[in-house]
């Protein structure tokens, strides 16, 4: 067991959570980042060629200026931003540890570790959602042909692909694996596409779907998954596609379980969202602060990298005047 005891203690090292630290750091707090993957290991796993919505000045943390070739920078330039930021402030982090439990006892955390135990006065969990997919929950969906993350469309070329989904992820590999060369037929529980969907995608999506380039499938959802068909349920009934590949890009969750079996009230009916009070962070449990994406529970799209890097500030605060 670690036996000093430490200021605080951040769950999750991408952006928000290294805000986290640089607040920290700036305020001469003993802290500590933990990691369960690699630096912003959230970023590390978006799509290889994907572009941000937001602009570079938008995702910038620590008054750290970020410099992109383009307006809105592309997923290569952020990992080598947020590595330069993590540089310059020399933060504190360990990478690849995974936290498994958060207990409190007289006053202080104790932080159970795949490693170790660390004990802290404060924790701030900035998870994030990108880590856990929200399941098809239909036979098959554990096949290794079934993917939840999408990186490299080159793997998929001339692959039969159903890309399931109608927001952003979904119609980037769509439009990406289709110009690799894939077959690909878009399958959407809704009857249309995304209006989410980055404006200056949507036109290419619609242009393809008009052309018959790319199959969809509206109103329609996958019912099962073989080796090497799917059962699709459409308007007109069900039909079987020859299928390699699916990849059931149908959005991301904070991770609910974690969040409560560390004690983090959390609603039972949607959006399911963390109990935190807004004016300080703070959850249910004192001294335990939410930060980022995380407070949203599945109104994913509410928070983002550019509006929740106050919460940084806002945690800091609160700790340091209630020493």
């Amino acid at each position: 067991m670690e036996k000093n005891i430490l200021d605080i203690l951040i769950i999750g090292g991408g952006p928000i959570g290294l805000t986290c630290g640089i607040e920290a750091h700036n305020n001469q707090l003993n802290y500590l980042i933990i990691e369960k993957g690699c630096l912003v290991n959230s970023l590390y796993n978006y799509p290889i060629n994907m572009t941000f919505f937001s602009t570079s000045e938008k995702l910038e943390i620590g008054g750290v200026p970020f410099v992109s070739t383009q307006p809105k920078p592309k997923r290569a330039e952020a990992l080598e931003y947020y590595r330069r930021v993590h540089q310059k402030f020399d933060l504190k982090t360990h990478f690849f540890e995974e936290v498994i439990e958060v207990k409190k006892t007289d006053g202080i955390f104790h932080v159970l570790t795949n490693k170790r135990t660390y004990l802290t006065q404060h924790v701030v969990v900035a998870t994030g959602f990108y880590d856990t997919p929200i399941y098809l929950n239909i036979p098959g969906e554990e096949l290794p042909k079934v993917k939840h993350y999408y990186q490299d469309p080159h793997y998929y070329a001339n692959m039969d692909v159903a890309v399931v989904g109608a927001s952003n992820s979904a119609i980037d590999a769509a439009l990406e694996t289709y110009r690799k060369g894939a077959n690909v037929t878009l399958i959407i529980r809704g009857h249309e596409i995304s209006p989410r969907v980055k404006y200056w995608v949507k036109p290419d999506i619609e242009n393809r779907i008009a052309e018959g380039e790319i199959k969809v499938l509206y109103q329609s959802s996958i019912t099962a998954v073989f080796e090497d068909r799917i059962e699709v349920n459409t308007p007109s009934g069900s039909i079987s596609l020859h299928n390699d590949f699916v990849l059931a890009l149908t959005g991301y969750r904070p991770n609910f379980e974690f969040l409560t079996q560390i004690g983090i009230d959390v609603q039972q009916d949607y959006p399911h969202l963390p109990s935190y009070d807004k004016g300080n962070m703070e959850t249910n449990i004192k001294g335990l602060y939410l930060a980022g994406v995380v407070c949203g529970g599945l109104n994913t799209h509410e928070w983002f990298i550019e509006n929740s890097r106050i919460h940084a500030e806002i945690i800091i605060n609160d700790i340091v005047n209630n020493s």
